[in-house]
This record gives C-alpha cells, structure tokens and sequence, in this order.
C-alpha cells in the first residue's frame, strides 16, 4: 500500500474550527472547565448522525475557541497535522463572524494570532498558509457585507482570499453580490461554497451573481451536463472534498462520488478535507480511498495538486516554491 503522507500536496478547502482534533478540544475544555457533554461519542471522537446534528456538535465544540490565543494554538495544531499529512500550502477558512464577533479592533486582534501561528508552523513545519475569511450564509446579506469591509481592510499578506459557507439552503447567491464586489474590489481571490446540500441551481446562481474563479464543493453541478460543460470551459476550479461529501450523504459511496465524472469532462478538481476528524479522514486517507476506487496514481494526485497550486490565492513567489515542492524540480 502506498504511504500518500508521503506525497507532497496542496489543500485548498479546510474550515480552521473543523479540523480541530478532538483530543485539542478536550484539552481546552479541560482548562477552561467547559462541559462538552454529548458532544463525542464513546471512542471519543465526535458524536453526530445527520447534518443537523453535524452542525449542532460542531457549534458546540466550538464554544472553547473564545480568544486569539485558543486560535492560535488551534492554528498550530491544524498545521502541524497538515504538515504531517504532506501538505506543503494549504488555505484555511476563518470568519470575521466567529473572530471577534464581527468588530474590528477584536478582528485584527485574531488574525494577528494566526498569521503568528502561521508564520511559526512555516518555521518549524515548512508548511505555507493563507487564509480565507468567509461571510457566513444563513447570517443574512447585511453581516456579510460587514465581513467583506472587515476582510478588505485587512487584505494582503497572509489574508488572501474571501468566500462564503454556512447552511446553504439559505437565501440565493445573488443576495451577496455586495459584499463579493467589496471583497473583489480590495484584490482578494474569490470563491465560495455551492453544489453541496442542493443541487446544481445553486452553482449556477453563483457562477451568474459571483465573481468567483472556485468554488467549495461544486459536485452536484454533476446533475447538469451544460453546467458541467460551463465549468470546464470557464476553467473554474472545484474544491472537491469526497469524505465530506460522503459522511454527510451527498453521494452513498466512493463508487457514486462523480469527482472522476467531473475530472473526466474537463473540469478542473483539487482534493481537500473540509473538516477532516468530524468525517474521520485526512488527506492521506482521501487520496488512497480515491487510488482503491478510481485506480489513480501519484501522477493523477500531481496533476490535481498543480492545478491547485495555479489556482492558490497567494503571491507568485509563494506560487513557484510550492511547484517546486510538488514537482521536486
């Protein structure tokens, strides 16, 4: 069996709070004398049957990360185990929404202790991060504009990128059309999260109102041959993530998983995680899981990674280092 560790990659769709391990939240559960009770399950990993109650756990855990110090510990920990897994650049989602409530001073204060952590991890991993500050969906148009302000006052350096998550069922792409202007406007890589929970419509409505160049899952727009042909030839790139697309019952099996369809027709593919230990995977696991069912090798995985190094939000010095890493040239 080949060990994937092994292999040098590129992740591009990671939700910062959602690959905190389990053994991490215990720990500041611990210190800060929080009950998280029902929260894991008897073997101690997280405890969640559906999506409801995915996002109900996850919310939970998630009331132990209060200050810029618990985020930076937490960052160091994702990027450790990032750099474990092989991951030479990776792109973290954060949200103005959770780092300091949406207020500006606290804003700053959080992102100064992640791009500290990242700059630490660089140094003793290897590993290179940028950063995605997302509007959260189901919070409505108007704090996501206010998330856009707040992410374009802070562009450049290591924030790179704005997006969009949450319950995706909520509202149309085009009630945001404000707060991407705000955010494209300020030089920031856009994509944002479609075509997961609902079908290809909501791709559609993004690629239509968004000026996006990825976008977070996309693998229902494998219910609409034209918008599969639309992908492809606009080059817009899918943040596939197939463990999460499975563990939450968007596809039955790897078997159904149209990532092949899609990589098949054209369509520009990257594999990321999304929130690895609630879906109990990483990218080792992924890439294995998709050699077992697709028959892909090293070079199918390296043809993916460089098309997520070309379509990385960061600078083109960070853009070569990171080919030479994939490539070992």
């Amino acid at each position: 069996m080949t060990d994937w560790s092994k292999l040098p990659k590129t992740e591009l769709h990671l939700h910062l709070e959602g690959a905190a391990q389990p053994d991490f939240i215990r720990m500041l559960a611990a210190e800060k004398s929080v009950d998280l009770s029902g929260v894991f399950d008897a073997d101690g990993a997280y405890k969640w049957t559906d999506f409801a109650e995915f996002l109900k756990t996850y919310e939970a855990a998630c009331e132990v990360l209060k200050s810029p110090e618990d985020f930076r510990r937490l960052t160091e920990a994702v990027l450790a185990k990032s750099a474990a897994d092989g991951v030479v650049y990776t792109e973290i989602f954060i949200a103005p929404d959770i780092c300091g409530a949406g207020d500006a001073v606290a804003w700053r204060e959080y992102l100064d202790a992640l791009f500290q952590a990242a700059r630490n991890a660089e140094a003793a991993h290897g590993i290179a991060a940028r950063f995605i500050s997302t509007c959260i969906r189901n919070h409505g148009a108007e704090a996501a504009e206010n998330a856009a302000r707040l992410t374009a006052g802070a562009a450049g350096g290591l924030l790179t990128g704005f997006g969009m998550g949450g319950e995706e069922r909520n509202g149309s792409a085009q009630d945001f059309v404000k707060a991407f202007a705000i955010a494209a406007e300020a030089g920031l890589g856009i994509t944002s999260h479609a075509g997961e929970l609902c079908g290809a419509s909501s791709v559609t409505e993004t690629l239509d109102h968004l000026p996006v160049s990825r976008i977070g899952h996309g693998v229902r727009a494998i219910e609409d041959p034209a918008l599969v042909e639309r992908l492809a030839e606009e080059g817009i790139v899918l943040e596939v993530n197939p463990g999460s697309n499975i563990a939450l019952s968007v596809f039955e099996d790897w078997t159904a998983h149209p990532v092949k369809h899609l990589r098949d027709a054209g369509v520009p593919v990257t594999i990321s995680t999304d929130d690895p230990p609630y879906f109990h995977t990483d990218l080792p696991r992924e890439y294995e899981m998709l050699a077992q069912t697709f028959g892909w090798h090293s070079e199918d995985f390296l043809a993916m990674n460089l098309t997520a190094a070309h379509a990385a939000f960061c600078d083109e010095q960070t853009r070569s280092t990171m080919i030479t890493r994939l490539t070992g040239a």
